[in-house]
């Protein structure tokens, strides 16, 4: 009787390996090509996430950028995941307390 056992190999279909230390670093060097498309707009790219900044001034450029960053994802064998995706809107309260 063995102690150990080997699982079925599977093909795997994406670029970066989920849950692995390998996957945030490959993640960093695969998206270092990925910028925004309008000036003004900042990517920020940490470990396997992008976060879109984008002014109040390109408030028009969010579609844009957004399918930019799909078909970016889709030409390196990636996938946006659209349900965690989200818009946060940060705004400067002009009134003092």
């Amino acid at each position: 009787m063995s102690c150990c056992s080997t699982s079925s190999l599977c093909q795997i279909s994406a670029s970066i390996v989920r849950g692995s230390a390998i996957g945030p670093v490959s993640y960093v060097v695969n998206a270092s090509d990925l910028r925004a498309v309008t000036p003004g707009n900042e990517l920020c790219k940490y470990a396997d996430d992008t976060y879109v900044i984008i002014p109040a001034a390109n408030e028009r450029t969010r579609r844009s950028e957004l399918d930019h960053i799909q078909h970016w994802a889709k030409t390196n064998n990636l996938m946006l995941n659209c349900h965690k995706s989200k818009e946060i809107i940060v705004m400067l309260s002009l009134h003092s307390k």
